[in-house]
């Protein structure tokens, strides 16, 4: 039972640390550099990480394409974050 929850916390852990690269890949490919906190840029990695490599493993993909394409995807919702987080001009 104890190495079940070490696996998960690693689980974790690894989901985080990959959370937090491909948040940066993607807020730095932002044009705009986004003016989003690093939470918020954590949990658009790591939910751009899952995505992509849901779309890499499903295609076939190996771990470069399956990267870019989480990259990419970080990308595309660190943008639409920064639009909708960005205040409106009367």
């Amino acid at each position: 039972m104890c190495h079940s929850v070490q696996m998960e916390i690693s689980g974790l852990l690894s989901a985080l640390g990959v959370g937090i690269v491909i948040g940066v890949f993607g807020r730095v490919l932002t044009p705009n550099m986004a003016p989003i906190g690093c939470i918020l840029t954590v949990i658009i990695g790591v939910v751009g990480a899952l995505l992509g490599s849901l779309v890499g493993v499903a295609a076939g993909w190996g771990f470069w394409a399956t990267f870019a394409i989480q990259v990419l995807i970080a990308t595309i919702l660190v943008s639409i974050v920064a639009a909708l987080s960005r205040p409106r001009q009367p």
